[in-house]
């Protein structure tokens, strides 16, 4: 089990600012089609992601226990 924070869109396309799914032993990019799956509103192409607060790279591996932040871009001026 893991958990994933959400921020801004994702937090609004999703309906919630946290989710605990079962996903281990598989990379980012594997997760983010995992969600894409279960939450095809929401884009999860272009957004940052953290693992326990490091950032992290689509190739990295997700572990159980582990914490994930998905961080979409911020834009403003």
């Amino acid at each position: 089990m893991i958990k994933i924070y959400l921020f801004a869109q994702l937090q609004e396309d999703i309906g919630q600012k946290e989710l605990q799914v079962e996903f281990s032993n598989g990379t980012i990019k594997e997760l983010k089609q995992f969600l894409k799956n279960a939450y095809p509103q929401s884009s999860f192409d272009g957004i940052m992601v953290a693992i326990n607060e490091e950032y992290a790279f689509d190739t990295d591996i997700v572990r159980a226990g582990d914490t994930i932040a998905f961080i979409p871009p911020v834009s403003g001026g």
